[in-house]
Parts: structure tokens; sequence; C-alpha cells
């Protein structure tokens, strides 16, 4: 009797586990606030608005249910920019991925200047999109820009690099140019692979290949799977790069006609849907297809790229 007497007084009382209710969602109600606000009720919008006509303007907003979907998934041009878009990532997620964790491997080697080659490796992470989308659109230029005068050093005519496929070419460059926020991801990971199992590797024979496909490359596959799923989101919402990159830019009153075709991504039609022809249903319901297209691939990246990452706590421990 006793022992029950004080379990019974150890466990708090109803209005006890009330207040501690109240305070907690209290505390974490700004949170909620925002999430509401600034992410439910805007993707809930343009749900609704998918099934609708809208132009933007019109008080009414006639409802035409799923004619707006049908015509995403049947459309050869917005098929097209979503294939173009599919594409970009094929090329810059490899890349990225591989490019930005062999700069890391050399960062991480014991060389003079390392300090000084680290901060100039990561610069162009911190400059903003727009600004590096301009200064590669000064560089590619095809009168005055860096890119044609070293061509003409070797005797080859100056290209015109922001019209035609060769924009495509420049818009790939923009995109791997800020390799460095990968870069020190990658490093800080490689830091934390266990010098006892390197130096255990190297005893039993490994050489530089068998210690990083047995040693580095599973202690730092969760990092790995993480950018994988960063640099797909990123790369398929490719968008400032890609309207910048424009000969001449879009005009005064929103219009992207200077937009060269190779260049003409998913976003960017979404984008001329709603500012150009103002078809905010056909863009929404755009929006709600990529959505899911975006859910989709990261759900096959868990699913086929999860199972060779290797935790070194297990995450369903303790799950039953």
């Amino acid at each position: 009797m006793s022992g029950s007497g004080a379990a019974a007084r150890g466990r708090p009382g109803p209005l006890r586990r009330l207040r501690g209710g109240l305070a907690f969602y209290g505390f974490i109600s700004p949170w909620l606030i925002g999430t509401a606000a600034l992410t439910l009720f805007p993707v809930g919008y343009a749900v609704y608005l998918s099934f609708t006509s809208w132009n933007g303007m019109s008080p009414f907003k006639p409802w035409v249910g799923l004619s707006n979907y049908q015509e995403v998934l049947t459309s050869g041009d917005t098929l097209s920019t979503l294939s173009r878009t599919l594409v970009l990532t094929a090329i810059v997620v490899p890349v990225t991925i591989v490019g930005s964790l062999l700069l890391a491997m050399l960062l991480n080697k014991r060389m003079r200047g390392r300090a000084v080659l680290r901060t100039l490796i990561y610069i162009p992470a911190i400059v903003p999109p727009v600004a590096a989308a301009l200064i590669w659109k000064v560089v590619f230029d095809k009168n005055s820009g860096a890119a044609n005068r070293l061509l003409a050093v070797f005797g080859v005519h100056p290209l015109n690099w922001l019209t035609g496929g060769n924009a495509f070419i420049v818009l790939i460059v923009v995109l791997l140019w800020a390799l460095g926020s990968g870069i020190i991801i990658d490093l800080a990971a490689l830091q934390t692979v266990p010098a006892e199992q390197l130096e255990a590797a190297r005893v039993d024979g490994a050489g530089p290949f068998g210690r990083f496909r047995h040693v580095i490359l599973p202690a730092i596959s969760p990092i790995l799977l993480f950018q994988t799923v960063l640099t797909v989101i990123t790369t398929l919402q490719t968008f400032i790069p890609a309207i910048l990159l424009s000969p001449i830019g879009s005009s005064s009153m929103g219009q992207t006609t200077n937009i060269p075709q190779a260049n003409d991504v998913y976003m960017i039609d979404v984008y001329e849907q709603f500012f150009d022809y103002s078809r905010y249903g056909y863009g929404s319901a755009m929006l709600v297809v990529f959505f899911v297209v975006i859910v989709a691939m990261t759900a096959l990246i868990f699913k086929f790229l999860g199972r060779s990452v290797f935790y070194a706590v297990d995450p369903k421990a303790g799950k039953r």
C-alpha cells in the first residue's frame, strides 16, 4: 500500500498535466502560427486554385475540376520543360556530389596554404544567386566576355554562349560554381571518420581506395544521402539563374520570351503561366504536380540509396 501510494503521489494530477500541456503549446505557438499562415494556408490555397481557371484579377474563380491537371499531363510544352529540368538535375547532382567530395578529400590533407585554399573555394558559395548569374553572364558575353577572349587566344571564333544550346552549358556552369557549401559539409564529415579505423585498415593492407571504400564512404554515407536529397530538390527548382542568363533578360512587362529554349526549365514555365498569361489556376496545378514529382523523387532516393547508408547508431533502435 505504501509503495502504490508513493507511486500515485509521484504521478502529476490532471490539472498539472493540463497546465504542462498548455505551457508546451504556448511555447511552440509562434512556430505553429507561422507554419499555418506561411505554409499550410498558401499550399491549401494553391491546391484550391488548381481546380479553377482564375485569371488573378477577377473575384470570380470558375471551377474547372481536373481539367488543369489533364492539360499539365498532356501538354507538350509543359512535359518538355519538365524533361529538360530532369536532364539538368541528372547532370548537376552527380557532378556536385562527386566533385564536392573529391575536393573535400583534397582539402582534408595537410598542405601549405590549406586554410587559404579552403576560403577561396568556399567564397562562391556565399555569393547571392542573382550576383552569381550576372557575373557569369558578363563572363560569357559574346562581345566582351572573358570566355571568348580566352578562346581567341587559341584561334577559336567567338561563340554566342547565351543563346541556343550553349545557354544550357552556361546554366550548368553557374549551378556547379557554388560547390563550396557541399565541400564544407563533406569536409566536416571526413573529420569525423575514426582515425583508429583508418589505421586498422592500413595495417590490414588496405590501400587508399580500399580505405575510402570500406571505411570513409560508409562513415559519411548519411551526409552524402542528405546532400543528394538537398541538391536534387534545389536543382529541380532552378529559376533565378535561368531567367537572368538570358541575353537581354526579361522585359519590363515581365515577359520571358528572351529566355533561350535550352534554359526554359519547369519553374520558368510556371512563372510564364502566372505572370505572362495570367493562368493562375493552371500554374497552381503545375506547382502541385511538381510537388508530387519532388516527393516521389525524394522517396525513390531514400528507397534505393538509403539501403547503402551506414548508421553508427541504428535509427530504428528502440522502436517496436
